[in-house]
């Protein structure tokens, strides 16, 4: 029998383990004693092999698999270990658990997170398999890891080595709680961080799901997620509901952030945004899987969870099991709540890092398109507003370059820069790139035109590290550079309108914007509005093209694979063109900068596109058509100026936009209809929207759709306004209808857990029955009432949604209780 720490001891910890994390989510449970622990009881994983007997089966085979990298075998071995009871596999575990254990103590910018979280897998689902002596190892690797460590990764917003960070110290305390007297101390310093800092990060830069850091948010998310699922199950600490504009929609806007594919290995491929992306399958496209079918678990009766688990689902288990096994097994829940995809939205807007994507329809061909204007938050994010992507079948825009080494000539000069993305430059020959560090520390760096770095010598550093949203606020010109001006997606096109002034040198630029109209399915016009200092900075349109563009009648043609882009340059009327290949590519300003390594699909030729006459004001018109690459030819566009309007005509569709504002009409054939003017909910829910060749019948069904589907009332559309006493008096109103719903379907037997004001704080309840006056609860083995009129007006929103699918009742008493984000909520689901 093995020592260990006495009763009193256990007891001290227990108590501050449960204080800890009651004092941060309002929530809590009594954390579990025995082990395993991290990922339920043993009974529990036991009764997850009986129903997932064939992820279980592979999962055994990855765990005897010597070739598999630690990362993904030892979770296996861990779980098989405390499944089967196999011993020997646990003390194979536990033995290369030692080989982190006993090595070197890791600090600051490496890996430190991941070994602590391995470890603490294997220390709580092996932990017979370790000796005494063995345990109290780890315990302090654990401890000297955390101490040297207190300063490293501390910056939120670069959450890809933030949540690294945490979710090993996480996983460790958790493991060792009742064994570590230093644990429930990281743990409540951990929590109470993630707390303060990350979560108002987490919301503002990731608001809608998206994250600002780009491709990066692919790595991070599934570490972050399953610390999130421990800390439900060994405390009830709820941390997604800390940061719900993040989490509540993350797992759609990875599901928009991929692009369209028939093939299991194609449905999880993240479009390039910032560092490290290029739009490819590769073995962290299954943490992306895992990712979301953890959020789709946490968010089963939410309706838009359910598009997202049909997606998860057309990925049967994982593209590789050999290796990555173990998530299939833990995370891939067949039975949770799915609903028809081609009912689903088929765009999304994700207002923290700024971006639309829109896709034609969810079948594997789809035509996909994004565009982004995004504030700057910090370093893995590029020089890149205005910029979008075109995808069908292959990319056909894409974004360029290599990342081939952080603020090496390459990534500094190109692939960070402008000049590797579908913006816009205005060349002011005197601007500078340079100091001391330069650009992503890298030196001095060459003027390309593109947008500013102004960064250096701030508080947020040529990397943007920025501690929390506070210091953020205190240099706002610094992150504010870019806004969505206006998104609406009705069927038969997308409306994107944004301004990138701000995010160039106020020395050179007075005005940038960008109209994007996508006409379902495959065109795209994109309309620019550009004001130089002046007339002799030239100004370039930039397209990172696939492939090398040929030139037929005037248009510029790329074919990628099965897919091609026409590429219609309107405007300026005679515009220079010139393709940069080859040895061209990476070169500008009379100097070159390949990349040390290229491995992946990149543009191989930079299209620009500038006015042969200078002239202070600029307008830019471009129409994009992508088809079949065995499609010859495609509608060609006009267009007329007038000097104060432009108007371009494709198809079936007519677009006519302002010259002195960022306003525009279109004409389906049903007459002309205004263009929104600020960021709309999506009333179609994403309902398709026939070609621009069938224009008449495309605008009356987007009136029908518009209509029909929307159950909420167009004049409770507005939630960024105080309620008006007709919003508080319908409020009230369907707070009693609401009330009746709730308390009929709670005493005709359905029994819910929430989360009430029990004890003089916030707990997780279950819901027994009720009556006019109150709701009959259990918490903790007691029984208790709760008036209604102690239920904050959210808690009772909270639990009307579950009892109650009157999406109309629930958006007018959210409205009318000042209840913003879930008005918007209830909005972008329908």
């Amino acid at each position: 029998m093995r020592c260990g720490p006495s009763k009193a001891h256990l007891l001290n910890a227990a108590l501050a383990s449960l204080l800890c994390v009651a004092a941060c989510s309002g929530a809590a449970q009594e954390i579990p004693k025995a082990h395993p622990r991290l990922f339920g009881s043993l009974a529990q994983l036991q009764a997850l092999k009986q129903a997932r007997p064939d992820a279980y089966k592979n999962m055994v085979a990855n765990a005897k698999d010597a070739k598999v990298f630690d990362f993904t075998r030892m979770p296996a071995m861990a779980l098989v270990c405390a499944i089967d009871g196999d011993q020997a596999l646990g003390k194979e575990a536990v033995k290369l658990a030692l080989n982190y254990v006993n090595g070197p103590i890791k600090v600051g910018h490496v890996t430190f997170g991941h070994d602590l979280a391995l470890c603490a897998m294997v220390y709580d689902l092996c932990h017979e398999c370790w000796t005494e002596a063995e345990r109290q190892a780890f315990i302090a690797y654990m401890n000297k890891t955390v101490d040297a460590n207190v300063n490293s990764e501390i910056y939120p917003f670069a959450n890809g080595y933030y949540g690294y960070k945490n979710w090993g110290i996480g996983l460790a305390c958790y493991a060792t709680l009742y064994e570590n007297p230093k644990a429930p101390e990281y743990l409540k310093t951990l929590l109470d961080d993630y707390k303060a800092r990350a979560c108002p990060a987490l919301d503002l830069a990731g608001e809608g799901g998206g994250w600002a850091e780009g491709h990066y948010v692919n790595y991070w998310t599934y570490e972050w997620t399953v610390f999130c699922e421990v800390s439900r199950l060994c405390g009830g600490v709820d941390l997604y509901e800390m940061a719900p504009k993040f989490f509540r929609n993350r797992a759609v806007a990875s599901m928009f952030e991929m692009y369209p594919g028939a093939l299991p290995h194609e449905l999880n491929r993240p479009v390039p945004m910032g560092d490290g992306g290029y739009g490819e399958y590769g073995g962290f496209s299954e943490k992306i899987l895992g990712a979301r079918r953890i959020l789709c678990g946490r968010y089963r009766d939410d309706p838009a969870h359910a598009f997202a688990s049909a997606y998860n689902l057309r990925v049967p288990g994982c593209c590789i099991p050999e290796a990555y096994s173990y998530m299939n097994f833990l995370w891939n829940d067949t039975t949770l709540p799915t609903a028809d995809l081609k009912s689903f939205k088929l765009s999304h807007f994700s207002a923290g890092p700024g971006w639309v994507a829109a896709r034609s329809s969810w079948d594997g061909d789809s035509t996909y398109f994004m565009i982004r204007f995004g504030d700057r938050y910090t370093a893995h994010q590029h020089l890149d507003v205005g910029h979008f992507l075109i995808f069908k079948h292959e990319q056909l825009a894409g974004d360029g370059g290599v990342y081939d080494a952080f603020g090496g000539q390459h990534d500094s000069n190109y692939y960070l820069r402008s000049i590797a993305h579908n913006t816009l430059l205005v060349l002011d020959p005197a601007e500078k790139f340079e100091g001391g560090p330069g650009i992503r520390a890298a030196g001095p760096s060459l003027t390309d035109g593109g947008q500013a770095y102004p960064w250096l010598n701030t508080d947020m550093g040529h990397n943007g590290n920025v501690l929390d949203v506070n210091a953020l606020a205190k240099d706002k010109p610094l992150s504010d550079i870019a806004d969505v001006l206006a998104y609406e997606d009705k069927g038969a096109y997308v409306y994107v309108a944004g301004d990138a002034t701000r995010a160039y040198s106020k020395e050179k630029l007075d005005l940038f914007t960008r109209q994007a109209v996508y006409l379902r399915p495959n065109t795209v016009v994109l309309f620019d509005r550009v004001q130089a200092k002046n007339p002799a900075y030239k100004k370039t349109w930039l397209l990172q093209a696939l492939k090398t563009p040929t030139e037929k009648d005037g248009r510029l043609v790329v074919t990628n694979g099965k897919g091609r882009m026409f590429v219609q340059t309107l405007l300026p009327a005679d515009p220079a063109v010139k393709l940069c290949k080859g040895a061209d590519l990476y070169s500008y300003g009379g100097k070159t900068f390949t990349p040390a390594k290229n491995e992946n699909s990149v543009p191989e030729c930079r299209v620009e596109i500038s006015p042969k006459s200078p002239a202070a004001f600029d307008c830019f018109l471009h129409v994009l058509t992508v088809c079949e690459s065995s499609v010859e030819d495609v509608p060609k566009a006009t267009v007329k100026n007038d000097g104060a309007s432009v108007t371009v005509t494709v198809g079936g569709a007519t677009l006519h936009f302002q010259t002195g504002s960022v306003a525009a009409t279109i004409d389906l054939g049903a007459g002309k209809t205004e263009l929104a003017n600020r960021i709309m909910p999506d009333p179609t829910a994403g309902k398709a929207g026939a070609s621009p060749a069938t224009a008449a019948s495309a605008a009356a069904s987007t009136a029908t759709a518009s209509s029909s589907t929307l159950k909420i009332p167009a004049a409770v559309t507005k939630t960024d306004a105080e309620p008006t006493a007709e919003e508080k008096k319908a409020s009230g109103e369907r707070y009693a209808d609401l009330k009746k719903k709730v308390l009929e379907s709670l005493n005709g037997g359905r029994k819910e857990t929430v989360y009430l004001n029990v004890f003089g704080q916030q707990n997780r309840v279950k819901l027994l029955s009720g009556d006019e006056k109150a709701l009959k609860v259990e918490f903790q083995g007691n029984k208790l009432d709760v008036l209604w009129k102690d239920i904050s007006p959210k808690q009772f929103y909270g639990i009307a949604s579950i009892y109650s699918e009157d999406s109309k009742a629930l958006y007018a008493y959210c409205v009318g209780e000042g209840l913003r984000d879930e008005a918007q909520q209830i909005l972008m689901r329908q």
